[in-house]
């Protein structure tokens, strides 16, 4: 096994993780001090089973808490909360971040006692300027797959979806997701002869369906993996970092136009900095997919 995790290692180790802090303008600056304590809930014996996630849900309602990661891009409006307790003796063990709301959450868990204590902070905004994609140098598939089993020498499943799976070649990391859709995407074939009006609308409409799988891939994919790449989890949905990389308007009327169904549909490309490409495609019938290619 440890032969295995060390070939994967390698295989993983695709580029030089930098540890320079994005440059923080004065205006972002405004915006870090912008920040209050929301609330603590303390468990004297410690958050046992499920109990932490149950508390963590019950504060960020129905978004989702996106894990932070030590070596992505740093917000400086969260490092202004997290810097100080990185620097103590009482270092945080988990940190999450949830986006779903008027203002985001960040939430600290700390040892306190024999037991822990979450913290809630009311952050301002998010402020750290969009960087190229990257990927990081990381440790070990312990630490990269931890919510995944190793059913083989290149093979990983998800812990809790079985259809949840990872595998990992010398040159390709592909991630796939699949739940089949009963209801398939519907294809016009007669797009073509459409008013204006009404193919903006149809396009309108897909656009929408293929943000929503973006969401569901970030979610499968990213989001169940740990240090892959130098951006954080929240900043995979922000239009001033993923715009470019996103599928348009225009090629959806192109994919239309033909009148039938693509094997897939590019959602997200992007040429990371060291050369390699990030794609992430959708079947429109409950097949996702995000393949990393090496140069």
């Amino acid at each position: 096994m440890r032969k295995i995790l060390a070939s994967c290692a390698l295989v993983l180790a695709f580029a030089v993780m930098s540890s320079a802090a994005p440059a923080t303008s004065p205006k972002s600056k405004q915006q870090a001090s912008s920040m209050k304590i929301y609330g603590a809930i303390e468990a004297k014996d410690g958050f046992v089973g499920s109990r932490l996630f149950d508390v963590l849900d019950s504060v960020g309602g129905t978004g989702t808490w996106m894990e932070w990661d030590v070596n992505g891009v740093r917000d400086p409006s969260l490092m202004k909360v997290l810097d100080p307790l990185l620097k103590s003796s009482n270092k945080p063990k988990m940190i999450w971040l949830i986006t779903e709301r008027d203002t985001p959450l960040l939430s600290v868990l700390l040892p306190k006692g024999a037991g822990e204590v979450l913290v809630f902070y009311e952050l301002g905004a998010l402020d750290a300027k969009p960087v190229q994609l990257k990927l990081n140098k990381v440790l070990t598939p312990d630490v990269v797959f931890r919510d995944y089993r190793q059913v083989s020498e290149t093979e990983f499943i998800h812990l809790d979806r079985q259809n949840l799976k990872i595998s990992v070649l010398d040159k390709l990391i592909k991630f796939t997701y699949d739940n089949p859709d009963k209801t398939p995407l519907r294809y016009d074939p007669d797009f073509s002869t459409k008013t204006l009006v009404d193919k903006n609308a149809e396009v309108k409409d897909y656009l929408g369906f293929l943000k929503y799988e973006y969401s569901m891939m970030l979610r499968a994919f990213v989001q169940s993996t740990r240090g892959i790449f130098n951006w954080q989890p929240w900043h995979w949905y922000m239009d001033k970092w993923n715009s470019k990389y996103m599928i348009t308007p225009k090629e959806i009327e192109m994919i239309l136009s033909r009148g039938f169904p693509p094997d897939y549909i590019t959602v997200f490309k992007a040429k990371a900095s060291d050369g390699e490409v990030i794609e992430m495609r959708t079947t429109g019938n409950g097949f996702l997919e995000m393949v990393i290619t090496r140069p």
